[in-house]
């Protein structure tokens, strides 16, 4: 069996140089040795890679960053590295502690890892680069690792990248709220919406006005006057900081919430008809008529556009309200604001003398917030909320794709993380 032990122990030797030397090749640092590496035979095997200072170099500080004087050694410590070959692998360090002039005794700063953390910086990026394509629990079981330390991981490069990003210049902003958990808890969301970069900028507790001028706290006066654009919707909290704090800018009416509440005033008119159609007894000529009057005419299909032929026929409240509804799509069609705001004050005359309460209420909706809608064309049609509700839909899927987070501070990485397009620390090798 000797001979046997003798060929184990060369294998093993010949991987450890091999191992070092790619470790070297991808993954080295000034003023440390990769001094040699082993398998540790445990329930889990793992590659153990021992690692020293280099003779004659000085430890750094953590808290100045300087170099000083060595003092003592700490008990060695493990650092996570990234897995290789299905192992778990490990760097093994004794920490050094420091006499430094400026901050005392204190434990020195490594390359490889941050602060306390158990992982090291390529680990968390590798680990946060796969959070951003996987939920978070499915990147910890793919690499064996548990859900905290992946929410270290993003939480270190979300960290890195708020740090180091740069927020001017800013041309167009779009604003709006999320509900991100029971109970009416929503988030204040505001995007950059430049023709060359769409990201999330600021993420928001709550949409209040508070809660809004805390991101022109953050960017501060000089880049809030470079604002051209602002979308948003109604809600009036928003209306009032982009009034206070944008003045300047032209701030633009989202047509998807424009669109929306008037779906609603039309649902609301068609389902009020049906009851009273089936309180009197009459025939139930609105029954299964939702969607062929909520529906957008290419959208429908055969049977539905026969419905809604049928439908038509029938002087309702719900066909008055349906022709209102889609004459208004020829307002979005106009090039001259002038030319737009007469169509638009025709069409509100028009819809206040019609009697029908919901439609109504939409008008004088419109006629509120006339000169802000108008705004859509004076930008030449070049903003609109469309791409801030594609980045709404975007953050509900990185939600969803977890089930919903349970704190305010881990949605808030996450939504970074997907959204942000934040810059991350250069590496020395791509492992992915």
């Amino acid at each position: 069996m000797e001979w046997f032990t003798v060929e184990v122990f060369a294998i093993e030797t010949t991987f450890t140089m091999e191992l070092i030397t790619i470790l070297n090749q991808c993954h080295h640092f000034r003023g440390f040795v990769y001094e040699r590496a082993r398998f540790n035979r445990t329930d889990r095997p793992t590659i153990e890679v021992r690692v020293r200072p280099r003779k004659g170099s000085a430890a750094i500080c953590s808290g100045c960053h300087q170099s000083a004087p060595g003092y003592d050694h700490l008990a060695e410590r493990q650092f996570e590295f990234i897995p290789l070959w299905g192992f778990l692998v490990f760097l093994l360090y004794p920490m050094r502690r420091v006499n430094c002039g400026t901050c005392g005794i204190v434990v020195e700063e490594v390359p490889w890892a941050s602060g306390k953390h158990q992982l090291t910086k390529v680990y968390m990026q590798f680990l946060a680069h796969w959070a951003r394509q996987l939920s978070w629990k499915e990147t910890a079981e793919a690499f064996h690792t548990s859900w905290e330390k992946v929410c270290h991981a993003v939480e270190y490069v979300v960290s890195w990248g708020l740090e180091h990003r740069t927020l001017g210049p800013l041309q167009a902003l779009g604003v709006d709220e999320i509900q991100y958990a029971k109970g009416h808890k929503y988030l204040t969301l505001v995007y950059q919406i430049d023709a060359n970069l769409t990201r999330l900028l600021w993420v928001g507790k709550e949409r209040t006005v508070e809660t809004f001028e805390g991101f022109f706290a953050l960017i501060g006066q000089q880049l809030a006057s470079q604002i051209e654009f602002v979308c948003s919707d109604m809600w009036r909290p928003y209306l009032r900081v982009i009034r206070e704090k944008c003045s300047r800018a032209l701030h633009i009416l989202d047509r998807f919430h424009i669109v929306a509440k008037m779906n609603k005033a039309l649902d609301d008119v068609r389902a009020a008809e049906s009851r009273k159609m089936a309180q009197e007894g009459h025939q139930p000529l609105l029954k299964k008529s939702r969607w062929c009057v909520l529906k957008r005419k290419e959208n429908l299909t055969s049977q539905q556009r026969f419905r809604l032929r049928d439908l038509l026929r029938y002087n309702l409240k719900t066909v008055r309200a349906y022709l209102l509804k889609e004459d208004f799509q020829q307002f979005w069609e106009y090039d001259s604001p002038a030319w737009a705001g007469k169509f638009l004050d025709e069409w509100c005359r028009q819809t206040l003398r019609s009697r029908i309460e919901p439609m109504k209420k939409v008008a004088r909706m419109l006629r509120a917030h006339r000169n802000l809608i108008l705004n859509y064309f004076k930008a030449k049609k070049q903003f609109s909320s469309g791409v801030v509700e594609g980045l709404n839909n975007k953050a509900k899927v990185t939600m969803r794709k977890s089930y919903g987070f349970r704190t305010f501070r881990i949605t808030e990485l996450a939504l970074y993380h997907s959204l942000g397009k934040l810059p991350e620390p250069e590496l020395t090798h791509e492992f992915y």
